[in-house]
């Protein structure tokens, strides 16, 4: 039986105080993020915030020409939408559904208001938890950069099978090739390639948009050094995320 969407299903949402996360639930709107659809564009002001239970958003950074490359994921440990509370108010980047689901939207208004609020104790505010989860995910980006310029798609591709995976409830992903060379910012065929050594290698079965991890240590095994320096970030930052596991 399917579990009833929660906030806390959200890993920053549960592990705020319980005072905290009441003022908050009045305004916590569960909605569904279809595949593909785009929370928000490149210089767009942002009015809500979304914290994913069980979908993934990638973040992409999109070129002139139209061609984008993702600079990272973000799943139930943590937001979308962090410049609103770091003073930026629009994005250079768009965001897009990965991985169907749901997420629970707050309005910018509430979302100021509390991050603002101080009650004198250090790690039980939501102020320091945004902003830890804010340094992790700059990890991811630079991660991600590095890793785009000196590993190869193989490489990459077992990084982004790994981090989906630690924010999915499943070892499933729906996911075309096309989507994936996207996300990565390489050609199809380099993705065809990568995923039918992978498949051969007994790691994962590939069939019409369907992924299925056959073996997750033999992808941990084969995988760069980028996945393991952001897992432990977050798992420093964000004790039991859920990233990693």
């Amino acid at each position: 039986m399917p579990i009833p969407p929660s906030p806390h299903q959200n890993h920053l949402l549960n592990v705020l105080p319980k005072a905290e996360f009441e003022r908050l639930r009045p305004h916590l709107e569960l909605v569904p993020l279809p595949l593909g659809m785009a929370l928000y564009e490149p210089g767009e002001s942002l009015s809500h915030v979304y914290f994913p239970i069980d979908a993934i958003v990638s973040l992409l950074y999109v070129m002139e020409n139209g061609a984008s490359a993702e600079i990272a994921v973000v799943g139930n440990e943590g937001i979308v939408g962090i410049a609103l509370f770091m003073g930026g108010e629009t994005v250079p980047n768009r965001a897009v559904v990965q991985s169907a689901g749901h997420a629970y939207q707050l309005k910018e208004a509430v979302l100021k208001r509390e991050f603002a609020r101080l009650d004198g104790r250090d790690d039980s505010t939501l102020q320091p938890l945004l902003l830890r989860y804010t340094m992790a995910l700059l990890t991811q980006m630079a991660q991600t950069a590095v890793c785009n310029r000196h590993h190869t798609i193989d490489q990459q591709l077992c990084r982004w099978l790994l981090l989906s995976l630690d924010r999915l409830p499943a070892n499933e992903l729906h996911m075309t090739q096309e989507l994936i060379a996207n996300m990565l910012g390489v050609r199809r065929e380099g993705v065809t390639e990568a995923a039918g050594q992978l498949q051969s290698a007994g790691l994962i079965r590939y069939s019409r948009g369907h992924i299925t991890v056959l073996d997750r240590p033999g992808l941990e095994a084969r995988v760069c050094e980028c996945y393991e320096v952001v897992r432990r970030e977050f798992q420093r930052l964000l004790p039991g995320s859920g990233c990693g596991r």
